[in-house]
């Protein structure tokens, strides 16, 4: 049958591949940057009953207005910002790069970074500018102010810390983009919880920036929450662009309630971050691997073959992410999600096995 979507689809879309989930099933999933933790047992009584009194007979509130001020509360985002929220950071991202898509616009990103700066400027029809970091993983100033200057680019992404590298780029280097950018600069959050620091106290000070958040790495994933805080001028813009109803009501009433336990959520986060440590000193003892420092939920390492590696990982059951073919600054690398004592035990000792 000839459809003609390849005569209608628009040709860089033909020339995308899909975002790809394998299957996890049977597998110690250390793949995804999830929380490994559940909800607090405790709690779960009284997120059912919250959920239980939803109701999905009816639309959920457009603006989320309780869940909004619950946010606000729980993150301490400053009175002078506004919020706007999306279904995923996924959403938050699309909304801007939608809002920004004048003609000729062009998006600008770090390469390696989170791939769906790059997707969704394509969705939208943005031009896409990559610059590549460092050996090192750190912000190239020299061919960052050649690009800017260059592009003009309508908005900056920023991960911040990066993904899938792990680390936090320079204040200074960050501080000098949004001074000297024309357009808008995104600073994305998505890892703040396991981060030293945050932009979050000075975004107000900036009147082109604003900072993205995500609760799905707080161990909320299944719910799809994003967040966008900024000043007002900007949150309305992009509030026109947002669908509406996307936040359904289920995840309002089930993220309303959760961060009421805020304190639980950050409590897992500091557990793990006390699992990365370890997980980083044990690594670096590892002849043959070369482990990054991180500020997220993930280790970033080369070895020796990282698709041989990832495959004998795989056939012991253990599900990482092969980066190592994704940019060629992350040739033979591997990331890895920090989960459970057990469950990063048993990658280690497979690890240990295997190189």
């Amino acid at each position: 049958m000839n459809t003609r979507a390849a005569e209608l689809i628009r040709p860089e879309i033909l020339a995308l591949s899909a975002y790809a989930v394998p299957s996890s099933d049977g597998f110690i999933k250390l793949d995804a940057m999830e929380n490994p933790y559940t909800f607090p047992e405790a709690l779960k009584p009284q997120l059912m009953a919250h959920l239980a009194a939803a109701s999905l007979n009816r639309y959920p509130d457009a603006g989320a207005s309780v869940l909004r001020e619950a946010i606000r509360e729980a993150m301490q985002i400053p009175a002078e910002l506004d919020i706007v929220l999306g279904n995923g950071s996924d959403e938050i991202i699309q909304i801007i790069a939608a809002a920004c898509a004048k003609p000729g616009a062009t998006l600008l990103a770090f390469e390696p970074s989170f791939v769906m700066f790059k997707m969704i400027a394509t969705f939208c029809g943005l031009r896409y500018a990559g610059v590549p970091l460092t050996a090192d993983f750190a912000i190239d100033m020299e061919a960052t102010r050649l690009a800017i200057k260059k592009q003009q680019p309508a908005v900056v992404f920023i991960a911040y810390p990066n993904n899938p590298t792990g680390n936090l780029f320079s204040r200074d280097a960050i501080h000098e983009i949004i001074t000297n950018s024309p357009g808008l600069v995104v600073i994305d959050e998505a890892y703040f919880a396991f981060a030293s620091r945050s932009f979050l106290d000075e975004i107000a000070n900036f009147p082109n920036a604003v900072l993205m958040r995500t609760v799905s790495k707080l161990g909320l994933a299944g719910l799809r929450l994003g967040l966008l805080a900024g000043h007002p001028e900007w949150i309305r813009e992009f509030d026109k662009v947002r669908l509406p109803y996307n936040i359904n009501s289920l995840t309002q009433a089930g993220a309303t309630f959760a961060l009421k336990h805020y304190v639980a959520l950050l409590a897992q986060a500091t557990t793990l971050r006390i699992e990365r440590t370890q997980m980083l000193a044990l690594l670096r003892t590892y002849p043959g691997v070369t482990v990054f420092a991180s500020e997220a939920n993930f280790i970033l390492l080369r070895v020796p073959d990282s698709k041989k590696t990832f495959d004998a990982l795989l056939s012991r059951k253990i599900l990482v992410k092969h980066t190592g073919t994704s940019h060629p600054l992350l040739a033979n690398t591997l990331r890895v999600t920090i989960g459970t004592p057990t469950e990063n035990a048993a990658f280690l000792a497979a690890l240990r096995d295997i190189i």
